[in-house]
This record gives structure tokens, C-alpha cells and sequence, in this order.
């Protein structure tokens, strides 16, 4: 029988990038670009619009990890072209795009759809904005549409979780980026001179962290029976290459 925490430890890694699939495609810069932006100020309005019209600080709280002062730079410079909520919806269509392109012959898509679903309902979004945010669109008919969809919430479910599990185990986003992907600190609009020290305790906070994100979004996977759970676990398998690989 697969457990909670196997399916986690199996569904998640597959779950960051297939939810993510469809940022930085040159079909999401051409609709970017049709849309008077670039495809990086797509990504933080697009991603960021479900929360509406807000102050960029408000932005810089629901996706951390970010420098503020480019997560600002980005969305005014952005939101005076297009409409958050407007990026929004045009930013999940690239998702439902990819997936009718990509899913259309991925067996499994009615099962993954169905726990995906279920999972979503479960979940608790207090404290979870942009999970929040996403589960409150409108979520495509067709089972590629769907089923890409729902990734994406479950992505942000994972995200905006371990955002808190981050900040309660006393580190700040930024330290985190910098343990998990040093690679990309300047990236995300830091500066060199800004990285923090990192010591072995530093370490032990993240594994707390990553520990609790487990312990946040474990009710919602629970609901789950072992059925359920391996016919997820079988159409992740095959969904995620079918989404992440070259075209």
C-alpha cells in the first residue's frame, strides 16, 4: 500500500516541475508579448494575479524567496499594461495549452483529475494565498485542460505550505532560496554581498521545514484511498515527462 508520505515523496518532485511547465515557453512569450509584456513580467503578474489588484508587497509576501524590491519593479511595471486578474486568466490558459497539446493520449488523465480533485477541495488554503488564489479559477472541462490545471494548484498547495513551514521554523525565505539554489540567489534579485552565513543549524531548519511542508499537505493527500493514491501516483508517471520533456 502506498502511504501519505511515499505518495509525497514520489508526487511532488513531479508535481514543482509539471506545474511550472508552461512559465517560460516561447508559446507563453508569444502570448506575453501579445499581451504588451515580456514573459518574466508574465510569470510574476500571471502567477501573482490571482491574488487581484494588489500592492506589490502583497505579491512579495505570497511568493517570497524573491528580492522585494524586484518582485515590485516587475509587477508595476507590468500591471500598467495588463490587468492582474486579466494576467491571470490568460496565464492559466498557456497552462490548459500546453496540456491539450502535451496530454491528449496520456492514459490516465480521468484518475489523475479525480484525486487531484479531491485533494484540492481537502485542503486547507488559511495562510495560503496564492493556493487560495488558484483554486479559485474557473477549472477547464477537457481532461488535458484539467488535469494540467490542477497541477498547477497543487503545485502552489506545496508552495505557499512550505512558504509557512519556512517562516515557522525561523528562517527567512531568502536564506532558504539561498540553501536549496544558491545557483540562482542573483536570479532572484539578490546581490552577491547580500547572501546570508549559512551554519549547520541553518541546515537543520530547512529539514524542519521541509519536514512540516510534509505535515501541512498531508491532510489533503490523506483523503486519498490506496487506490486512489497508486492510480495518482501511475498517471504522474507519465503526465510529467509528457509535459516537461523538449517538444
Amino acid at each position: 500500500m502506498t502511504t501519505v508520505q511515499a505518495l509525497l515523496d514520489e508526487a511532488h518532485p513531479i508535481i514543482q516541475q509539471a506545474g511550472a511547465s508552461f512559465y517560460f515557453l516561447p508559446q507563453t512569450a508569444a502570448r506575453a508579448e501579445a499581451l504588451g509584456i515580456d514573459v518574466y513580467r508574465f510569470y510574476f503578474l500571471g502567477r501573482g494575479g490571482v491574488l487581484g489588484d494588489v500592492d506589490p508587497c502583497v505579491v512579495s509576501s505570497a511568493f517570497g524567496y524573491f528580492e522585494p524590491g524586484l518582485v515590485a519593479h516587475m509587477w508595476d511595471t507590468a500591471r500598467a499594461v495588463l490587468p492582474p486578474r486579466e494576467a491571470a486568466r490568460a496565464h492559466l490558459e498557456c497552462a490548459h495549452e500546453l496540456g491539450r497539446a502535451r496530454l491528449e493520449t496520456v492514459p490516465g488523465l480521468a484518475e489523475l483529475c479525480d484525486a487531484a480533485s479531491a485533494v484540492v477541495a481537502a485542503a486547507d488554503a488559511d495562510g495560503m494565498a496564492l493556493f487560495a488564489g488558484v483554486r479559485a479559477q474557473p477549472v477547464p472541462e477537457d481532461l488535458p485542460g484539467r488535469a494540467i490545471h490542477l497541477l498547477v494548484a497543487l503545485r502552489e498547495l506545496r508552495g505557499s505550505a512550505h512558504l509557512l513551514a519556512v517562516r515557522a521554523s525561523g528562517l527567512s525565505t531568502k536564506v532558504a532560496h539561498y540553501l536549496a539554489r544558491p545557483e540562482a540567489f542573483a536570479l532572484f534579485g539578490w546581490k552577491a554581498h547580500e547572501a546570508p552565513v549559512v551554519q549547520d543549524s541553518t541546515h537543520r531548519q530547512l529539514a524542519a521545514a521541509e519536514a512540516l511542508t510534509d505535515a501541512l499537505v498531508a491532510p489533503a493527500f490523506d483523503v486519498l484511498d490506496g487506490s486512489a493514491r497508486r492510480a495518482f501516483l501511475d498517471a504522474l508517471r507519465a503526465v510529467g515527462p509528457a509535459l516537461t520533456s523538449p517538444s
